[in-house]
C-alpha cells in the first residue's frame, strides 16, 4: 500500500474536470430503502444547497436511487447548476421493488437510462456516466461500447465503471478511456487495493463507496474512537481523512440526509494526518 505525504485538495477527472476531493453521495436523500420520496421533501434541498455552500462541487447519484427520485431532487435543489459543479450519475440497474436491484446492461436499456437522466437532471451532457454494474449476461464490449457511442454523440462527457476488477477495467480501456471507478473501499475493507493502485498509477479517479462502512467507523466506541479523541475530531472525520491521505486519486463521497452530519463530514478535509497517524490507522485492519 502506498501513500502520499501531500494531501491535494482537488483532483482533475480525465484531465479536464477539476473537483474538490471530498464530494457528496446523494443516495440517502430519497425515502427508506432508497425508494420513493422522503417524508420531508424539503430536507433534500437544504442538504444539497448546504453541500455547495461548504465547497462541494462533486455530487454522485444514480437513476436507480428512488428510482429516479434522486436525480429529480438534485435538479429541483440546484438547477441552474454552478459552472464548476460536476454531477456523476449511473445506469444499469432496474428497481422492480424496494428490495430488488436487478442488473440490466443491454445497449438499448443503457441508452434509455442516459436519455432519461439527461432529462431529469436538466442537462445536455452528463459529466460522468458510470456503468453501475457489469451485466454478466451481456458482452462487456456491448455495454461499454454503447456508452462510448453516447459519448461520441455528445451526451456523455466521461465514462466511469463501478464494482470492477483490474482486468475488467483494462478490457474497458481498450474500448474507451475510463475516467473513474467506484468500488467498495474503506479503512476496514481494502479488497479493492490492487484496483486503487492501478488507478493511481494511471491517473484514474477512485470513488470509494461505503467509506464509513455504513456508520461502523463513525461510532463513538468504535475502532477509531481513541485516535479521534487524540486529534480532537470525530471517528467519521478520521476515517475520511485516512481515505484522503491514502491516495491523491481518492474521491470519497460520504452521504447523509442530515445537514449536521454533512458539515461534520466535510470538516474532515481539514484534518491532516501525520505519517505516524496514517501508519497506525493503516495497521488497524491490514
Amino acid at each position: 500500500m502506498t501513500s502520499t505525504t501531500a494531501n491535494p485538495r482537488t483532483f482533475t477527472i480525465a484531465g479536464d474536470l477539476p473537483v474538490v476531493r471530498l464530494g457528496f453521495g446523494a443516495m440517502q436523500l430519497p425515502g427508506p430503502w432508497v425508494w420513493g420520496y422522503p417524508a420531508d421533501p424539503e430536507n433534500a434541498t437544504l442538504v444539497l444547497r448546504r453541500a455547495l455552500e461548504l465547497g462541494v462541487n462533486f455530487i454522485d447519484t444514480a437513476d436507480a436511487y428512488g428510482p429516479h427520485v434522486n436525480e429529480e431532487q438534485i435538479r429541483a435543489a440546484l438547477h441552474p447548476y454552478p459552472e464548476d459543479l460536476v454531477i456523476a450519475t449511473k445506469a444499469g440497474f432496474l428497481r422492480p421493488s424496494r428490495t430488488e436491484w436487478t442488473v440490466l446492461g443491454t445497449p438499448a436499456y443503457l441508452r434509455q437510462c442516459v436519455e432519461m437522466s439527461l432529462r431529469r437532471l436538466g442537462v445536455e451532457r452528463i459529466d460522468l456516466m458510470q456503468l453501475h454494474r457489469i451485466d454478466e449476461h451481456v458482452p462487456l464490449a456491448d455495454q461499454v461500447g454503447e456508452l462510448s457511442a453516447l459519448r461520441d454523440e455528445g451526451k456523455i462527457r466521461h465514462i466511469g465503471l463501478s464494482e470492477v476488477t483490474v482486468e475488467q477495467l483494462r478490457q474497458a480501456e481498450q474500448i474507451v478511456p475510463i475516467a473513474t471507478v467506484q468500488n467498495l473501499y474503506n479503512l476496514t475493507d481494502r479488497s479493492a487495493e490492487a484496483l486503487l493502485d492501478y488507478c493511481e498509477a494511471n491517473g484514474i479517479g477512485f470513488i470509494p463507496w461505503y467509506p464509513l462502512a455504513t456508520g461502523t467507523l463513525a461510532e463513538n466506541d468504535g475502532p477509531l474512537a481513541a485516535t479521534a479523541a487524540r486529534l480532537g475530531a470525530t471517528p467519521a472525520q478520521v476515517a475520511l481523512a485516512w481515505l484522503l491521505r491514502r491516495s491523491p486519486v481518492m474521491l470519497p463521497i460520504p452521504g447523509t440526509s442530515k445537514v449536521a452530519h454533512l458539515e461534520a463530514n466535510q470538516a474532515a478535509a481539514e484534518l491532516d494526518l501525520s505519517d505516524e497517524e496514517f501508519a497506525a490507522l493503516s495497521a488497524l485492519h491490514p
